[in-house]
């Protein structure tokens, strides 16, 4: 298998640096430390430097570089976007506003939208005019969405929809939603046979978001209620009751993130100054532990390498692309449980202490990379992927 870039790729590769080389350098000074000491996520300060950063990499062409140019993209290649992904990664560089609405909405709605949806939705995604959250799991079904209860009744050219949604990421300030209802309440039909696929406004009558406050201290997601919230027809993704199946492909565009596995890369380095700090590097097992989780970043890159190459194809990721997301999700999660083991009597310090390594950044990290192993899917649900889609054994093994 050929890795190496062609001519054009090299070209492209170097215009990103070259374009990241001039604008990083205006990035706040907060950014560039790394050290905690910047505004809380949720902030409107953090909100007004995402979006004017997503700004940037709009006016830049850097925004959906693989979208078709009828609906605002590139028009390039996947492996132009794979390429921007990997080097805004290994620099460090922020990512914008759009993540969720550029990474799950957008490319559902080009796979499975109506050319209606297409036109109305696409290039305000890009743009970053309109933000998304998503409407999929919720109190008693999150890692079996096939349990979903929130129900969306017919009345005319419109659904009905209540019902509740959970960790709904960015629910407090996003426009629009992915949203996973009940259609259909034969209880003889398969439950994944009875669920559609929704756009939501999250503005619209009988919307309440309500946050969330994680044990980081952050309000990154929300609990969404919805009562008697009208759905215009226009509005639902694909067919009706196949929503299920359009979610799965969703899921499966989030977890073949190729770049995913270099940002694990950047992390390493970053654990490797925390041991040079801690005056630690020299100790075998911390040498043999950090080599560990070198081999096991390369092997995530090549699983995501082998995703790519399905989409290359024309392909979708796969059910496959749920082992590189298992193996980065539980490999960060070790990372920071070794940050923890490095910092010895000072992992207890966190935020505002005097002498909390890095302002606590370690801290907080480690914590939100407990949700690492729930987030798209528990790792457990992720195996049964594994073991019934792709090696085909039974579901009672």
């Amino acid at each position: 298998m050929d890795f190496s870039l062609t001519p054009e790729e090299e070209a492209f590769k170097k215009e990103v640096n070259d374009w990241l080389d001039e604008n990083m350098k205006d990035l706040p000074d907060w950014y560039v430390r790394n050290d905690g000491s910047g505004p809380e996520p949720e902030s409107d300060e953090s909100l007004a430097f995402s979006r004017e950063w997503h700004k940037k990499l709009y006016d830049a062409g850097y925004v959906g570089i693989a979208w078709p140019k009828e609906y605002g993209g590139r028009g390039a290649t996947i492996m132009e976007q794979v390429i921007f992904n990997e080097e805004m990664a290994k620099r460090r560089a922020p990512m914008g506003a759009g993540g969720l609405g550029v990474g799950w909405a957008g490319p559902t709605i080009i796979a499975a939208g109506t050319e209606e949806q297409k036109k109305r939705f696409l290039p305000k995604i890009l743009s970053g005019e309109e933000t998304w959250c998503q409407g999929f799991s919720e109190p008693g079904a999150g890692s079996d969405l096939k349990n979903i209860q929130t129900r969306a009744v017919e009345d005319g050219d419109y659904y009905v929809v209540n019902g509740q949604k959970v960790w709904t990421t960015g629910g407090m300030r996003a426009d629009w939603a992915i949203l996973l209802a009940r259609t259909n309440f034969d209880p003889d039909i398969p439950k994944q046979r009875g669920i559609s696929y929704f756009l939501l406004d999250m503005h619209a009558p009988g919307v309440t978001v309500r946050p969330l406050r994680e044990m980081t201290g952050y309000a990154l997601f929300g609990e969404t209620f919805l009562d008697d919230v009208r759905i215009h027809k226009s509005l639902m993704v694909g067919e009706k009751d196949r929503g299920f199946y359009i979610s799965m492909g969703t899921l499966e565009f989030e977890r073949s993130n190729a770049s995913s596995a270099v940002g694990l890369l950047t992390s390493i380095n970053e654990l490797i100054a925390l041991a040079r700090d801690m005056q630690c590097n020299t100790d075998p097992v911390t040498r043999q532990k950090i080599a560990q989780f070198y081999i096991e970043a390369n092997v995530a890159k090549y699983i995501g390498l082998r995703a790519l190459t399905r989409q290359l194809r024309g392909m979708t990721p796969g059910p496959e692309s749920a082992v590189g997301s298992a193996l980065t999700q539980e490999m960060g999660q070790r990372m920071q449980d070794f940050a923890m083991y490095l910092q010895g009597p000072y992992s207890r310090l966190v935020r505002g202490s005097k002498y909390a390594i890095k302002n606590g950044s370690w801290q907080r990290s480690f914590l939100n990379s407990r949700g690492n192993t729930i987030a798209t899917g528990t790792s457990e649900i992720k195996r049964n992927i594994i073991a019934q889609r792709t090696l085909g054994l039974p579901r009672w093994v």
